[in-house]
């Protein structure tokens, strides 16, 4: 055992870590659960068994290889969360490709980078998304890709430039299901099963490239936690195409024989709270913004949420009015707290039920079984005492084997030991747990003051009007940095700037005082729901805040 000044680990009781595949997860639960739910979609009105998804799964993956795709081949998926996504999901696992997660918000520019850099040989798509014709961006895609050779659509009906879904499945009677359990039997733990494009805020999104055994067991440990079974139902309103819906919703469920909820295609927070009611769903998955948009929703008190029992809150800090609403208007008395990123499968970080208010709201619980961690000065590399904050290292089965076809960006953040390094800004507490100060770029230095804006927005969630508050920094050339707020206000109710600086005033130190305040409708956001603090220092920057 690693000194605990250098590393904690988890006390409690936990599962081993074990050599499995994505296929042997819904192997395991078609054994046991075969007729059970596995994939409820509620917007498209279709359910699957998981005997049912296997089977569909099946014919995907025979398709998939009559058409010309082989181990280590990369397939895309470009779209929102539906059905067929999840049998997309085990269809590539089950022949061992490797499924390319593609922003489904991406415009040409960026899908066709994603497209060549991956070397995606086909791609999965719906036709429209927001308006936007992603059949017709594919074919664009196609003709100038070295790598593209066929489009798939989710579209029953025959349509030009690509082959439609009932297509694909009438493809799969051309070869037998002898010959897909015979690629699947040969696939080992350690294969690459997925590149997921990291959320690029300076130039292109690099491909963070994960293998079935960080999937699987991350998965695992996670609802583990939970305490999830077979008789849980899990909403997942998070994107598919990220880490948080295709780990902790799919695999996380599937391996305990729980189903799957899909409200709609994207982020909806009335079709989300109708879910919960109508599938009497006891888990529900979110970032902050996500939970704050349900609570905050108009027709939130005429929803019956009594199910609810637990979820994760992830992906952004959780403003301590939040998590108490979430429990008590929400009924999600066990809601866990987590932390992690795509290089780590993603979740290192969680909180178990026992922890208390406090420990769920300070901070992100304790490190997850078999996960080591580490705070170090991001200057020296030298560990830091316990209370003292730094950047966050992890080491473990959970890290990635590295960027897609980027060695030099491999090495800025796994170190030759295997450390990744966060690049977040973390306190290690005597009781084990986590607290995440920020972003080491985020961390904010107004007149040689070092300010954290975790601190300054948990003080402004107290202010009864606002219902989400980001907090950045500024250039500033007689500080160095200015603080700015960015406030979106509760519905139905009224604050001036003027009155919120006042508020402050007295309850916060007075160099921790936004010197502007904003009010908006709403933030900038990837399409995972992340906020993008980076968009709103662009922007005040083109206003010509900074001086």
């Amino acid at each position: 055992m690693l000194d605990p000044h250098l590393s904690i680990s988890a006390g409690e009781l936990h599962p081993p870590l074990e050599n499995k595949c994505v296929n042997d997860v819904l192997s395991q639960a078609v054994k046991n659960y075969p007729s059970q739910p596995a994939v409820i979609s509620v917007w498209q009105d279709k359910t699957l068994s998981f005997e049912e998804l296997n089977d569909l799964a099946k014919k995907v993956a025979a398709s998939l290889l009559h058409t010309g795709i082989l181990p280590g081949d990369r397939v895309g998926i470009w779209s929102a969360n539906r059905l067929e996504w999840v049998i997309v999901q085990f269809a590539v696992a089950k022949i061992g490709a490797v499924l390319v997660n593609i922003n489904p918000a991406y415009r040409l520019s960026e899908l066709e980078h994603v497209v060549e850099h991956s070397g995606c040989k086909a791609i999965f798509i719906h036709h429209f998304y927001r308006e936007k014709d992603c059949l017709e961006l594919a074919k664009q895609v196609k003709e100038k890709s070295n790598y593209l050779e066929n489009i798939f659509i989710f579209k029953d009906d025959p349509i030009d430039g690509a082959i439609s879904w009932r297509q694909l499945l009438e493809i799969s009677q051309e070869l037998s299901s002898e010959a897909v359990e015979a690629y699947t039997s040969s696939i080992t733990s350690d294969q690459l099963i997925s590149i997921q494009y990291t959320s690029g805020t300076t130039g292109n999104p690099k491909g963070a490239t994960l293998n079935h055994y960080n999937m699987v067991n991350n998965a695992f440990q996670i609802v583990s936690r939970l305490k999830l079974s077979a008789s849980d139902r899990v909403c997942v309103p998070v994107p598919l195409f990220h880490c948080f819906g295709m780990v902790l919703g799919v695999l996380g469920a599937f391996s305990v024989g729980a189903a799957v909820v899909f409200p709609t295609e994207s982020f909806d927070p009335e079709s989300c709270l109708s879910a919960v009611e109508s599938q009497s769903c006891t888990t529900l998955y979110g970032v902050p913004m996500m939970f704050i948009a349900m609570l905050n929703h108009p027709r939130f008190d005429e929803f019956r949420l009594k199910s609810l029992r637990t979820g994760v809150m992830g992906g952004a800090p959780c403003p301590a009015e939040v998590l108490r609403a979430v429990m008590d208007k929400m009924h999600a008395h066990e809601m866990s707290v987590a932390y992690g990123m795509t290089e780590t499968s993603p979740i290192s970080f969680q909180t178990r039920l026992d922890h208390s208010f406090e420990q769920r709201v300070e901070t992100v619980g304790s490190v997850l079984p078999h996960t080591h961690a580490k705070v170090i000065d991001p200057q020296s590399g030298e560990i830091l005492p316990l209370g003292t904050a730094g950047e966050l290292c992890i080491k473990g089965y959970l890290v990635m084997p590295g960027y897609w076809q980027n060695p030099e960006a491999t090495t800025k953040v796994i170190d030759p030991e295997g450390w990744m390094h966060t690049g977040d800004l973390a306190i290690m507490r005597p009781d084990g747990c986590l607290a995440i100060v920020g972003r080491i770029k985020e961390m904010v230095i107004r007149g040689g003051e070092n300010i954290f804006p975790r601190e300054i927005e948990e003080f402004l969630h107290t202010i009864p009007q606002i219902a989400e508050a980001q907090v950045f920094g500024i250039p500033d050339q007689l500080y160095g940095e200015q603080l700015y707020a960015w406030v979106r206000l509760k519905h139905n109710t009224s604050i001036t700037t003027e009155q919120l600086k006042e508020v402050c005033k007295g309850n916060i130190a007075s160099f921790k005082i936004p010197k502007i305040f904003r009010i908006v409708n709403e933030f900038p956001t990837t399409a995972s729901g992340k906020v993008q603090k980076f968009r709103m220092r662009e922007i005040e920057i083109e206003r010509g805040s900074a001086s």
